[in-house]
Parts: structure tokens; sequence; C-alpha cells
């Protein structure tokens, strides 16, 4: 039988907030940092073999990006989407989440990327995992299957740790943990001509409105913009230990020593 993964996937608006965001498959791209997930669950299933299922949340467009999954080597595809899931902050989206992995039970493996492109925030990986009372590892860079678990390995605070890993399990992935290969022709036929995404709304996840959406959001996002860093470089003349005076006393003046 094997091993059930399933990879909780986002799609992100292409191009963050250069212009007016049109909502279409087109203006929207699997986050980056999801990439190497799925990678890791791809190798997992080669050694084990399995099942893997991608699960993502988002308007219809959001369907293109498990298509892409798909086209990697992934099994299958679930989108949640319904109106009420809209304006989900961290806390509502890891409730929808944990409820679909739930549905999709039994399941031995639940992969998170450590964060998303456009959010950035890294709390949907372990919020879900703790909803579902599953162990978790964080910021993974190593992963090798071993009897009737995984050996994780991941580096904190300057340490390597080490962690013997029992299935059930979660486990949120470093980007530079592989390289994630590339997609070719016959993985894109599949996809898009041989494997359907499922849609499932509010009433399939078993939840009340008021646990996810806007309505189930602890926070709100109340502006976005992008950041301008404005930088400029300047020579210190003199001797060396005249430049050295020079940096030590606009160091101490900008109050960063």
């Amino acid at each position: 039988m094997g091993i059930q993964i399933i990879v909780c996937i986002k799609s992100i608006i292409a191009n963050g907030l250069n212009g007016q965001v049109v909502r279409s498959s087109d203006s929207r791209e699997l986050n980056p940092y999801d990439r190497p997930v799925l990678e890791v669950a791809l190798r997992i299933r080669e050694e084990l073999g399995g099942t893997i299922t991608a699960l993502s949340m988002g308007p219809e467009p959001c369907a293109f990006t498990l298509n892409e999954a798909m086209a990697m080597g992934v099994d299958r595809g679930v989108l949640l989407c319904d109106p009420a899931l809209a304006g989900a902050d961290t806390l509502a989206t890891s409730n929808a989440l944990a409820a679909a992995i739930k549905k999709l039970a039994p399941f031995d493996l639940v992969l998170f990327g450590t964060r998303a492109a456009d959010s950035d925030t890294g709390q949907v990986g372990p919020q879900t995992a703790v909803l579902l009372d599953l162990p978790l590892v964080t910021g993974a860079h190593s992963v090798e299957p071993k009897d009737d678990g995984l050996i994780v390995e991941r580096s904190a605070d300057g340490f390597l740790e080490c962690f013997e890993v029992c299935f059930p399990a979660g486990l949120t992935i470093l980007s530079s943990a592989n390289q994630p290969r590339d997609v070719g022709l016959l993985g894109i036929q599949l996809a898009f001509e041989e494997r359907d995404v499922k849609n499932w709304n509010l009433a399939d996840l078993d939840l009340s409105a008021d646990r996810v959406g806007e309505a189930g959001s602890a926070t709100n996002v109340l502006a976005l913009s992008r950041m301008e860093s404005v930088r400029k470089c300047e020579f210190l003349s003199g001797s060396a230990v005249e430049q050295v005076d020079a940096l030590i006393n606009r160091l101490s003046a900008s109050g960063m020593i």
C-alpha cells in the first residue's frame, strides 16, 4: 500500500503587487517555497511507494497550481473553494486545511513549505499540525525514509538536530532542501487530460462559517504595499587607522554599536 502523503501548497499572485491584480489562472503561480516540498514527497514515494495528494485553498483559478503539482507527479489534487473561505488569515486557513486533511484520512505524512512568498508568515504549517495533534519538525533540510518512519535533520541556532520521526507526522521543508525536478511534457499531458482536481466547499469540510474566512480570522490585513529599499555606498578616505575611526564613529552615531 505504501505511504499516504498530503502536501499543502499555495497559489500566489504572480509579480506580487505590480499594478492591478487580475485573479485568473494566468496571474497565479505555485508558491516557489512549495516546490522543494513536492520534491521531498516524490522522493519518499519513490522509496516507499504510496500516493501523494496536493491540497490547496483559494478561488477556482488556484486549480492551475494543483495541475502543476500533478504534472510533477502528484497523484491527485484537492482545492478548497468556497466564498465563505475568502479573507482567511493563517488561523482560519489552518482550520480549513485541518478539516480537509481529516477528510482525506488515513494519512501518514503531512508536508508544508516553511513560508509563502506573498504573506511570509510561516504559521500555517505549525498551526495546522497543532489542530491535527501531529508531531511536527520545522525547517527540515534532510528527510530520509527509515523502517516505519523518517530520519529528519534541521539546523537551529548553530546546531544540527536529528530526529527520528514515526508516522503519522508533519514536516515543514526548507526551500534549500533540494532541487525540484523539471516538469516533462508527459507529466503536463497527464495532469491536464487524465488527472482531475476535486473541489470541496464548506459543506464538504463539515465546518461552521464562523471558523473560516473573515469570520474565523483573528487578524485582518489592512493594507499591502511594496517596500522600496534605498541604499548608497560611501568610501572612507584616509589611512587604515583613520578609516577605522571614521567607521566606528558612524556606527556609534547610528546606534549600531
